[in-house]
């Protein structure tokens, strides 16, 4: 049958470097319901609720900062082994429109713990509405995609294996989801070592969590206590900033009127 012949596109061709350096990461996952009563009902009271998206990347940057192993990736250079890191560095899938082509590209969050919700929002906000060549994150994958082959290949393998690098190129854990377009569970490939995923809210006030990780640096259980303490600091320090940000919102709109 013919045919028509068309290019790999940059954002493409990004992708397919990604899924070959994912190819060898040995994925494991676990998928729970977390109940998220607090959760919505605090987001239903802001004026401006975060996203989402926001939500998870410090929620789980939080349970990290608890547990090392959730800062911890595994690297073959100069021998096979374990690099934890100081702090949590998230990679956020964005969805764009790039040459009029739909793609995803991923933003960074460095130390999401360590900013505010808002902030989190932001730069999440930021890399989905600013122009692509403006988000820094965004900027650095294409160009590194745009090399020859040869030199994309020794790149990848510089930042894959040595542990600093790895974490400046893919962050130590991606936050992801579909929920947007309906309900669905998302099981996305990563070169590791964490991937978090979302579905949507149901009317049990529940919402489906996919957690994938690398095994090589961690079983199921810690993984399962990790969910647990993540449902927990979700309803608890999330929903706690939430309401303070609502609550500073409020008195600033009270001492305009006063003024």
């Amino acid at each position: 049958m013919r045919g028509t012949t068309r290019n790999i596109s940059i954002p493409r061709r990004l992708v397919a470097d990604l899924m070959r350096a994912s190819v060898g990461v040995p994925f494991v996952s676990l998928t729970r319901s977390v109940n998220l009563r607090p959760l919505l009902e605090a987001r239903a009271q802001a004026a401006n609720p975060p996203g989402w998206a926001a939500i998870f990347v410090k929620a789980f940057a939080l349970v990290a900062r608890e547990r090392p192993i959730l800062r911890t990736l595994y690297v073959k250079w100069p021998l096979p082994g374990f690099y934890e890191l100081p702090r949590s560095v998230a990679m956020v899938a964005i969805a764009r429109t790039a040459g009029g082509e739909e793609c995803v590209l991923p933003q960074r969050v460095t130390a999401p713990d360590e900013i505010t919700l808002g902030e989190v929002e932001a730069l999440i906000r930021q890399a989905k509405e600013a122009p692509i060549d403006a988000v820094p994150a965004f900027r650095k994958m294409l160009r590194a995609t745009r090399l020859p082959l040869p030199l994309r290949r020794l790149l990848w393998a510089v930042g894959l294996n040595l542990g600093r690098q790895r974490a400046n190129y893919f962050g130590s854990f991606g936050v992801t989801s579909v929920a947007a377009y309906g309900p669905g569970e998302l099981h996305a490939l990563s070169p590791g070592p964490f991937v978090l995923s979302y579905g949507v809210v149901k009317a049990d006030q529940s919402l489906d969590v996919v957690l994938r990780w690398d095994h090589r640096v961690t079983d199921a259980a810690p993984m399962a206590q990790a969910l647990t303490r993540l449902e927990q600091v979700l309803n608890t320090e999330i929903v706690a900033e939430i309401c303070a940000q609502s609550q500073q919102g409020e008195a600033k709109q009270i001492r305009a009127v006063g003024n």
